[in-house]
């Protein structure tokens, strides 16, 4: 494999029903910043049937390129006809690094795809940087420069791995959403537009879609949330989320949870912050009752402000909250609910 030959920073634009997917603009941020580091450019590659018209929204949030796949067999995602895709943009353009969402789309067709072009995976990335491998010189191994460094959560989040693929290309890494920042979008952009079809001739391998069945939810999406108030173990039974629901309200904001209450039976699981829940960045992010485990606290570090309220003055939510009140939940959130309520109501007075 001659590496020379790899070029440039591919993100694969997800798009279900067409419309653009969240994570799709995230991973276009990240991506201007290593095309940045590697002096290379950003293409987006859009996968599906009648999705041209997407192209520009992906300019808009820096896509320099968009190679767009548009075929009927590509309709809705099926695994065969978006690997085969995926790969032949891979192996006709060459890209230095592709970025997929850790989405159940991305999660699906990340490794099919990798495992096609020979080259490794990096699943559920939580940080993207361009470096150094070995990260420090080591006696008799030559050091290689403008690495992509791929940093997950490993052995269940008690350590931190740092990954990366030196001798093949591309360097593939799966992102979970939430972690990466869009940038501000360019308004007016146009997309540099090149079609790509790489011909879909339908086997046993194609699976026949029957029908498409959507969930429908009242829940908000805490990953939109600007404020979260988010309940651990600590509060004490489902009842008693009762309180932190008055917070939310009060303050306009979404109740979250850890995972130790998803386990208990007491909140959904799509409530769930932390690694094997959402990753969260609102602006305000109430800490109530969670100790503060490094699970749960790689799924939420990024908020602007977090508020921790815990009895136990030694958790370690303490140490990554910028407010900490040690104390009875029960007596402070209902407290801080009043003064809130009281603070509205004279603000709206005057």
């Amino acid at each position: 494999m001659n590496l020379e030959e790899y070029k440039g920073v591919y993100v694969f634009a997800q798009q279900v029903d067409n419309e653009v997917s969240s994570i799709a603009f995230e991973l276009l941020g990240k991506a201007k910043d290593l095309a940045k580091d590697l002096n290379t450019e950003v293409t987006a590659v859009l996968i599906g049937s009648g999705i041209k018209g997407l192209a520009d929204q992906l300019a808009e949030y820096g896509a320099d390129k968009v190679i767009v796949v548009d075929d009927p067999e590509l309709k809705d995602y099926r695994t065969e006809p978006y690997a085969h895709a995926l790969a032949s943009v891979i192996n006709k353009y060459k890209p230095e690094i592709m970025l997929v969402g850790a989405t159940a789309i991305g999660r699906d067709l990340g490794p099919r795809v990798s495992a096609r072009v020979a080259t490794g995976l990096t699943a559920d990335c939580t940080v993207l940087e361009i470096g150094d491998f070995p990260l420090q010189p080591t006696p008799g191994q030559e050091q290689l420069h403008n690495q992509l460094l791929m940093t997950r959560p490993a052995f269940g989040g008690n350590t931190i791995a740092t990954i990366a693929c030196p001798y093949n290309r591309p360097q593939m890494a799966t992102v979970r959403a939430g972690v990466m920042q869009k940038i501000s979008p360019i308004k007016g952009a146009k997309a540099n537009v090149e079609e790509f079809n790489p011909g879909f001739t339908p086997d046993n391998k194609y699976v026949e879609i029957l029908d498409i069945v959507k969930a429908v939810s009242n829940t908000v999406d805490i990953m939109d949330a600007k404020i979260l108030v988010s309940g651990g173990r600590g509060v004490g039974s489902p009842e008693n989320f009762k309180i932190l629901e008055d917070l939310a309200e009060v303050l306009g904001g979404t109740v979250s949870c850890s995972r130790a209450v998803v386990d208990s039976g007491w909140k959904p699981k799509d409530l769930q912050v932390g690694q094997t829940g959402k990753t969260v960045r609102p602006n305000v992010y109430f800490a109530i009752g969670i100790s503060g485990a490094i699970q749960h606290v790689a799924g939420m570090e990024e908020s602007d402000i977090i508020i921790a309220i815990n009895k136990d003055a030694d958790a370690p939510i303490f140490d990554v909250a910028d407010y900490g009140v040690v104390g009875d939940l029960n007596k402070i959130v209902p407290k801080l609910t009043e003064a809130l309520k009281a603070e509205i109501a004279a603000a709206k007075a005057n």
